[in-house]
């Protein structure tokens, strides 16, 4: 692997819950990689990953699964990694910190390579899906669905890719989660909207092109920048989940 001299990569695995220290607290974790930052920096950090004030002082051994697996995620990405390589990363989250992950997975600007059991997680964030088989590893064209269905077939995937099987009736419990996607994508919508906006009313104020500003305005420019290219994969993600809907919505009516 050949790569730029300053490229920085973030990594985390479900097994690195086990490799936190027990006998620390959270805040003894990143002070030992920030020393130089102040106590209420390192809780801001920490904070910002849902480790409160209270567990940021709580041995490790002591926390639930999903806020060692908050903290070992944090410590995976604290150097602001251009990309990121998760490997079942949503194991030991609860529903709230997997659909935070799936937020800051959508707006993140750099390149993520993630393994994960998780459909729900993968059809949110996945632009692009690669089949590890036989040794090797090859692009995918097919969908999660269309995955699904060659795994359940006793035929090979490639031709039970080609093969359209009739379409069943849609079930009420896969409607009910259907529904609860466009929901999630709404909601990250508006979130995104909510985030240009504030920006947006910030970058029209004139005080902001001030000299002693500059700095502060080119952030909030490359901020923006982000938060619409988030916005346009929010978008795609909310039609493809309407849609998706619609067509169940279709055959549940047959």
């Amino acid at each position: 692997m050949t790569t730029a001299s300053k490229f920085r990569v973030g990594y985390f695995a479900q097994h690195q819950v086990d490799e936190l220290h027990v006998d620390e607290t959270p805040i003894d974790h990143i002070r030992r990689l920030r020393p130089g930052e102040t106590p209420a920096r390192l809780r801001a950090r920490l904070g910002g990953f849902g480790i409160g004030a209270e567990q940021a002082e709580t041995l490790v051994g002591k926390l639930s699964g999903g806020q060692k697996a908050r903290l070992s995620l944090m410590l995976a990405t604290i150097d602001a990694p251009h990309m990121l390589i998760l490997d079942e990363p949503t194991n030991h989250l609860d529903i709230e910190s997997r659909e935070a992950l799936v937020e800051a997975l959508t707006a993140y600007s750099g390149a993520v390579i993630l393994v994960s059991h998780d459909m729900h997680l993968l059809s949110l964030v996945a632009d692009r899906l690669w089949l590890i088989k036989d040794g090797r590893v090859a692009p995918y064209e097919g969908d999660l669905e269309g995955y699904r269905t060659a795994l359940l077939s006793t035929d090979k995937p490639a031709k039970a890719a080609k093969e359209k099987p009739k379409p069943k009736r849609a079930t009420r419990d896969q409607i009910l989660a259907l529904r609860q996607d466009v929901r999630t994508c709404e909601v990250r919508l508006e979130k995104l909207n909510e985030m240009r906006d504030k920006i947006a009313s910030k970058l029209a104020d004139p005080k902001m092109y001030a000299e002693d500003n500059v700095v502060q305005a080119t952030v909030l420019q490359k901020k923006y920048s982000e938060v619409m290219d988030g916005l346009e994969r929010a978008e795609a993600l909310w039609v493809k989940a309407e849609t998706k809907l619609d067509k169940a919505l279709a055959r549940g009516e047959d």
